[in-house]
């Protein structure tokens, strides 16, 4: 590293202390020599000259300050500069040795670090340390120092001691995020401590939480996207936390002392997650109430994460609830932190319209058809997520359905008193026709709900009939027919054996073929109609 620096020395510890050890370090940048043999650069309230022989034959404004400076000794450094003194002359402007004015307005640094950009440039040695090096990186990319233009130019060297700085200790990179709030309208095209790329969250990862609580703080100050933050979080919590255990094997410190420290950072997790939309994703946001729940953290804050969790659901996808358990004897997934999520969202949705309760409606059916077949999936959690959401949140329950289907089969052993409990929340008219179809013939579901299917199926089937008939009184047909087959199969409650199933099942079929026939009949007569109208 030291080789790399190109003039970039280091004082000694007496002087300034050492790089390393956390202490300050400085650093004195010597640049090539300048094409220009001048003395200092002073002050004249808001002017700077620099003192030379050779007249100044440009100007640059910066802010309010104006430097009295010479194209030969700035434009051999700096690329940006070069190009707009070309441009001026181009236009005409300093001809017959008159003075150039370039005014810097977007220059991302303040008057002190163009101060040592000029220095730089008249071979002047230049003093940085970490809280000033970010500022003077951006400013020498921003100029564009590169050593295309000039070997050991300005970028190659802040670049070098950047980079020292950072590496040397935290306490040095606390000091060089915190310059860059300055700097921050220049870091996203300079990439200075944010980038698409998420190399460094590895590196933050390895900062205990004190240290990392510091470096989160600092680049949303310094303006870093809410989203890559939130990424950031949840990769230094998969990295010390392994499921639900805390990462930390310190045996000298107390097993109480350390069930304290797994409160306090989950705590401090949950408090310095970006607020902003979207920023975390449910997945990971349910995760974090899963270690509250088991570390016992405060109970208002995990309300609070529990009701954001809770406004998210109708961008959420099924897979998104997923938060895998770790027992032996536990279901696969955590279902629990689900069914306090979807009891947050109702407190939340009693003024939402229909439409929205029905979003979440689908997510819930579509959850459970993911956890519907794990054995260790109680009664008890699975009627919670199906009667959770009120009556209303479903316009179709052909997934409910289908995930009740799939729960009966994983678990044979119901009694039919069980298996009825969970077929109540399902109702005959939001199934497609298919899905009734499916439900009479379907051996899993308790009698007392195929029995009640079929008798819902014989009224359709004798309300089509009664339609066709115009001579019968459609209400008259219908007490008949469900007289009859409560008679048959419902008295005092008692649920009809599989013969009566059977019985009801033909009656079925044997109507719906007489309402085929009737509907052929009717077309006939239709077109009789029709063509004894044209004769």
């Amino acid at each position: 590293m030291r080789s790399k620096m190109m003039g970039c020395r280091e004082e000694h510890q007496s002087t300034h202390g050492s790089v390393l050890g956390g202490k300050p370090s400085h650093c004195v940048i010597y640049p090539p020599k300048s094409s220009i043999v001048a003395g200092e650069l002073e002050r004249r309230n808001n002017d700077w000259f620099v003192r030379t022989k050779v007249a100044s034959d440009l100007m640059v404004q910066v802010g309010d300050f104006s430097f009295h400076l010479h194209k030969l000794a700035m434009v051999s450094k700096s690329g940006y500069l070069n190009r707009l003194v070309f441009a001026k002359r181009s236009e005409g402007h300093g001809h017959n040795g008159g003075s150039l004015k370039i005014v810097l307005d977007d220059l991302p640094c303040g008057t002190n670090t163009f101060e040592s950009i000029v220095n730089f440039c008249y071979g002047f040695k230049v003093d940085v340390t970490a809280a000033s090096i970010a500022p003077l990186y951006c400013a020498a990319n921003f100029l564009e120092m590169s050593d295309d233009l000039h070997q050991g130019n300005l970028i190659s060297k802040t670049e070098a001691f950047l980079s020292f700085a950072i590496f040397s200790s935290w306490k040095d990179t606390f000091k060089v995020l915190k310059s860059c709030e300055s700097v921050s309208p220049c870091n996203g095209n300079l990439n200075v401590g944010e980038s698409s790329d998420t190399w460094w969250f590895q590196d933050v990862s390895t900062l205990r939480i004190d240290h990392f609580i510091q470096v989160i703080e600092s680049i949303k100050r310094k303006g870093v996207k809410p989203e890559l933050v939130g990424s950031c979080i949840a990769h230094w919590t998969a990295k010390w936390f392994s499921g639900t255990t805390f990462v930390f094997d310190d045996p000298t410190i107390p097993k109480h002392l350390t069930q304290k420290l797994q409160r306090i950072t989950i705590e401090s997790l949950i408090n310095m997650l970006p607020a902003e939309k979207n920023s975390v994703s449910c997945n990971f946001l349910l995760y974090l109430v899963k270690l509250g729940l088991k570390i016992q953290v405060n109970s208002e804050l995990l309300s609070k994460l529990e009701t954001r969790i809770a406004s998210m659901l109708e961008q959420c996808c099924a897979q998104d609830l997923l938060v895998k358990n770790y027992g032996d004897k536990d279901t696969t997934y955590d279902v629990g932190i689900v069914i306090r999520v979807v009891k947050a969202y109702v407190l939340l949705a009693l003024k939402n319209s229909r439409a929205r309760l029905c979003i979440v409606g689908r997510l819930i059916d579509g959850y459970l058809t993911l956890i519907a077949r794990d054995i260790n999936l109680t009664l008890i959690d699975f009627k919670l997520l199906v009667d959770a959401l009120p009556t209303n949140a479903l316009s179709c329950d052909n997934n409910l359905y289908r995930a009740i289907d799939m729960y009966l089969k994983a678990h044979p052993s119901l009694m039919e008193e069980e298996r009825a409990s969970v077929c109540k929340a399902m109702e005959y008219h939001r199934l497609s026709e298919d899905a009734r179809q499916h439900a009479m013939r379907n051996g899993r579901l308790p009698l007392k709900i195929v029995t009640e299917f079929m008798l819902l199926e014989q009224v359709k089937m004798a309300r089509s009939i009664s339609a066709s008939k115009s001579n019968i009184n459609p209400r008259t047909t219908t007490q008949v027919i469900m007289k009859m087959n409560n008679k048959k199969c419902l008295e005092k409650g008692f649920i009809a054996p599989q013969k009566e199933i059977m019985l009801i099942r033909k009656e079925v079929e044997n109507m719906k073929m007489q309402l085929n026939q009737l509907q052929m009949c009717k077309l006939k007569l239709q077109k009789q109609v029709q063509r004894s109208c044209i004769k």
